[in-house]
């Protein structure tokens, strides 16, 4: 079968780093954050985040084949006062509150749910 171990789709190799960026020389503010080791869930959630921003002119993903574990998110933005990577920046931050916010909210629940049921 071709399709590679089941730990080379999340672990990183001792010379693997987790993310790149290459900045896009042809078209103005837009660059492309390759990230090892992740699929569509990180991808389309960077996707979103980062287009909630008034200053974000594209943002978009993709996995460029289904044996390669790593995901593009190209971005471009609209003026120099916000960068690519400080869009991309804001969008992992406000991610990160989403998320201390959900897990918050969770275990709240389940205390709740454990206080009602004795």
């Amino acid at each position: 079968m071709n399709a590679p171990e089941r730990h080379k789709k999340y672990q990183l190799d001792d010379d693997e780093k987790r993310m790149t960026y290459k900045n896009d020389e042809k078209i103005p503010n837009a660059g492309t954050f390759t990230i090892n080791k992740e699929d569509h869930t990180v991808g389309n959630l960077l996707r979103m985040q980062i287009l909630r921003s008034p200053d974000t002119k594209f943002a978009g993903y993709q996995l460029p084949h289904p044996l390669m574990n790593e995901c593009r998110v190209k971005i471009q933005t609209t003026s120099a006062n916000l960068t690519p990577i400080g869009a991309f920046q804001r969008a992992i931050e406000d991610l990160q509150s989403e998320m201390d916010i959900l897990d918050r909210n969770f275990r709240e629940q389940v205390a709740k749910k454990k206080a009602e049921s004795g």
